[in-house]
């Protein structure tokens, strides 16, 4: 069942072999987390990486007197401190389900045990990439792109977010207050 998730949702990057996913889906071991359950606490180190079979989680960074939300993951796509599990430090990062969720859990030796494989290396790189694309988008938009903007592409992209994710976090996730949002949204 999981490697049919995972070849489907990697399909768009990449078509590898069914076998490559099975492969990986022996490495997965499959978790729950209740909504607002902290995934990855601040200044710890990543042991994991997850891919998300449903739900939400959020990244987030303590700024001031708040967490402030750097990214949103949703249904169908890995997750987690993926700096702290490069650099293998702490981070000032956590990471947050933000409804209930249901996940696949590799530990980070046995997500590095794929980039032995040459099939398993190019998925590395690829979601990397992918990763990399995507963050770089979201900086481009956060300088050229008014706040309005922002949140109409973030509904683009993420088609019903308004309903999955409390509007605070949207707010800070867009770098405005929820006050500002509320605005937004009845415009």
């Amino acid at each position: 069942m999981y490697t049919e998730i995972l070849k489907k949702s990697f399909d768009k990057y990449f078509e590898a072999p069914l076998d490559v996913w099975a492969g990986f889906s022996e490495l997965c071991h499959p978790v729950s987390f209740a909504k607002d359950e902290i995934i990855k606490e601040e200044g710890t180190t990543e042991r994991n990486f997850y891919f998300i079979i449903k739900g939400c989680a959020g990244i987030f960074l303590w700024k001031e007197n708040n967490f402030v939300c750097l990214d949103f993951v949703f249904d169908s796509s890995f997750c987690g401190d993926y700096m702290s599990l490069l650099i293998e430090k702490p981070t000032p990062l956590q990471v947050v389900a933000m409804e209930n969720s249901e996940m696949l859990k590799i530990s980070r030796s046995d997500f590095y045990k794929l980039s032995t494989q040459s099939i398993g290396n190019v998925i590395n790189q690829i979601s990397a990439e992918s990763a990399f694309i995507i963050k770089q988008q979201q900086q481009i938009e956060l300088l050229t792109k008014s706040a309005s903007q922002r949140y109409e592409i973030l509904k683009e992209r993420f088609p019903g977010i308004e309903n999955r994710v409390a509007q605070k976090h949207l707010a800070s996730y867009l770098g405005i207050t929820p006050q500002s949002l509320s605005r937004i949204r009845n415009l």
